[in-house]
């Protein structure tokens, strides 16, 4: 099992002034520690179920450019871009630029996008959400058309585009790996069997949950004749190794019952994580005993 670190919250010690330097700490420590992969929120307000919106909360893409540029080895990626943020001809170019700038460490993390309250805030146009879906879908096509190479027109219900060019192209082949985060069986896990190479569950919930929704995708990628294997099943969770949390042996449990649940990527917020002991402690004790799950 590989095991990525999501970097969840900004409300650290230091407020602003020292923001940077403890991302660029955190990051790095991850990196030595063998963390697979890091992942930031593609948020502007920080989400209610983590703190409070008026809390920090980084541009996504711009976070992990400078992650990219203070790491070597790590992958990159958000969990995920909503959507509506962005017209898809750029974020397209946005992901590519990244990839390129990382030496092919990108992942392009994508969904339908939810939370209201800062589209609203910040006057991003919030469509009902069958066209949101729709949306998604089409950014979809885009990305594949873009990243074919292929310099034409795209005409969709939502989005036209004279011509997809796009130079450079990634240095991932034959591209960065779409992920799709979301686990709908109607609209979500049809569009990760037809376009993605990773799906994104919650690991949060009862793992009997998740193995339920991996047998859906494994239904629809039968469906249309995919093999199921060609998508990684990766999920979120949280591992809260503080003083009064869980001890590394619980969390090595979890993340046992995670990968026995069919999930192969595992990517943790862990509170407290500008204490970079606790990275260490991922790296010296959980991420060694779960490399071979």
């Amino acid at each position: 099992m590989k095991i990525g670190l999501q970097i969840s919250s900004f409300t650290w010690p230091g407020g602003s002034d020292q923001l940077g330097s403890t991302l660029a700490r955190v990051g790095q420590a991850a990196e030595e520690a063998g963390f697979a992969s890091l992942w930031v929120m593609d948020h502007f307000f920080q989400i209610e179920m983590l703190g409070k919106p008026e809390e920090p909360m980084l541009e996504g893409y711009s976070a992990l450019s400078f992650l990219a540029a203070i790491t070597k080895r790590v992958r990159l990626g958000t969990l995920v871009s909503g959507v509506i943020y962005r017209y898809p001809g750029t974020l397209v170019k946005t992901v590519t630029t990244l990839d390129v700038l990382s030496g092919g460490r990108a992942y392009f993390g994508v969904g339908a996008a939810w939370y209201e309250r800062e589209a609203a805030g910040l006057g991003i146009p919030f469509p009902p959400l069958k066209e949101r879906f729709e949306r998604l879908e089409e950014t979809l096509q885009i990305a594949l058309q873009m990243w074919s190479g292929s310099v034409a027109a795209y005409t969709g219900k939502h989005y036209r585009l004279a011509e997809t060019l796009n130079s450079p192209q990634p240095v991932s082949k034959p591209h960065p790996p779409i992920l799709i985060g979301g686990a709908g069986e109607k609209r979500t896990l049809p569009l990760v069997a037809k376009y993605a190479d990773a799906c994104n569950l919650y690991a949060f919930e009862n793992l009997a949950v998740v193995r339920a929704k991996l047998e859906v995708l494994r239904r629809h990628c039968d469906a249309i004749g995919r093999p199921y294997d060609a998508i990684e099943r990766t999920a979120i969770g949280t591992l809260d190794l503080r003083k009064n949390g869980m001890s590394t042996r619980q969390a090595i449990d979890y993340c046992r019952s995670v990968s026995d649940a069919g999930i192969q990527h595992l990517m943790v917020s862990l509170p407290g994580d500008y204490e970079l002991t606790l990275i260490e402690l991922m790296g010296k004790e959980v991420i060694p005993a779960v490399a071979e799950l």
